[in-house]
């Protein structure tokens, strides 16, 4: 759908890693490939002809009618929590064995394409021996990069006075008097039509707006768990090893999940403290059933990868975690969280998806963009075909 129309060379989709054998086996042979490529493009020019005729999603708001059922606050019987300090910390060599009971285990098993809620997927008719085994192995291997120190983890976090501004945007103030803005944090509006007594959300409406006079705050961090990784999987895969290097691979991501839950459980009673007597246990908080969110740059509530720019320089992440950003808005080391802190009670997590371009044309103007430039980062939520 997306990725063929703007490749040179060929584009193959498979359901499963295995179907990739046959597919190098059709392009490597020489009486084989010409055919197969010619197939290939008949078919998917079909599929594609088909998914445009396909009839669309539910009815698409204007931007303003959305932006007019937004989500209401009673602004002034809200005070929102301050934080205990304003300003940037950061957390250096962390201890990993502090981050081990935050681990939400369910997400390991799913890398291995092995389905099921963890503990149950231990017992399961199908899978249960295998992911048993996996377990197992994982828990050595987990052991050995705690006592070992195998793996580095960083943190960096700040709190900021914030107020939301022109409906959707978050002016990030660097002072007490917000006198000076640190950072713009631009967000989009769920467009599509809702159900009587629904709002239209979008991240600024958990932040109280600048023109109401409410002092309110947000918080930004990022967070990682894979310093060094690369030395460890590179001996693996010397060794031809490759099980234990996806194993490692993949405990440094559940690794640098369970800080970005451990150091919001911190921040929520210590570092912010407005729910300092919190007590979930860990299945509650892979529940979120906390006060609360932390959405990221990328994820459904903030489709935008480009804000991790912002973020990071509001962060000074490189210089306080060791964390970088390419190029194209993916973290290094791999192994990494980042994203925003938001306090208020009704803050929920929600997808933005499908956006016009009455939508588009604004946050390009927002963000002083080019439309061309806003589609290209949008692309993935846009609801309609870019000219």
């Amino acid at each position: 759908m997306k990725v063929a129309p703007n490749y040179s060379g060929v584009t193959v989709w498979v359901p499963d890693a295995s179907r990739a054998v046959g597919v190098c086996s059709n392009l490597l042979s020489d009486e084989l490939r010409e055919n197969y490529i010619r197939t290939l493009g008949i078919e998917y020019e079909r599929v594609r002809t088909q998914h445009k005729a396909k009839k669309g999603q539910a009815p698409m708001l204007r931007i303003a009618e959305a932006r007019a059922n937004a989500l209401k606050t009673d602004w002034n019987a809200y005070s929102p929590p301050e934080p205990d300090f304003i300003g940037v910390r950061s957390l250096r060599n962390y201890p990993l064995e502090k981050l081990v009971p935050f681990i939400d285990w369910t997400p390991f098993f799913q890398a291995w394409e092995l389905s099921g809620r963890f503990p149950a997927i231990l017992q399961d008719e199908v899978v249960g021996e295998v992911a048993s085994n996996l377990y197992r192995d994982a828990q050595a291997m987990l052991k050995k990069i705690v006592e070992q120190k195998w793996l580095g983890a960083n943190a960096v976090f700040g709190l900021f006075p914030a107020n939301t501004v022109n409906a959707d945007d978050i002016e990030i103030y660097a002072d007490k008097g917000r006198k000076r803005v640190a950072m713009t944090f631009h967000n989009l509006r769920q467009q599509t039509t809702k159900p009587a007594g629904r709002p239209n959300l979008c991240l600024a409406d958990f932040i109280a707006p600048r023109e109401t006079g409410i002092r309110d705050f947000i918080g930004a961090f990022a967070v990682t768990a894979g310093l060094g990784i690369d030395a460890r999987v590179k001996a693996f895969e010397e060794a031809h090893d490759d099980y234990s290097a996806i194993i490692l691979k993949a405990l440094a991501d559940r690794l640098a999940e369970s800080f970005a839950e451990h150091m919001h459980w911190r921040v929520r009673r210590e570092f912010w403290g407005f729910v300092k007597a919190e007590n979930l246990s860990t299945e509650q908080l892979v529940n979120e059933e906390y006060r609360g969110i932390r959405p990221a740059p990328g994820y459904p509530a903030c489709p935008d990868h480009t804000e991790k720019g912002p973020l990071f320089e509001l962060l000074k992440a490189p210089e306080n975690s060791g964390i970088i950003v390419t190029e194209s808005y993916a973290m290094v080391p791999t192994a990494a969280v980042s994203g925003f802190y938001f306090s208020h009670p009704e803050a929920d997590y929600f997808a933005v998806g499908k956006i016009g371009r009455d939508q588009v044309e604004d946050y390009a103007k927002r963000k002083g963009w080019a439309l061309e430039e806003a589609e290209k980062w949008l692309a993935p939520v846009l609801a309609y075909e870019r000219q």
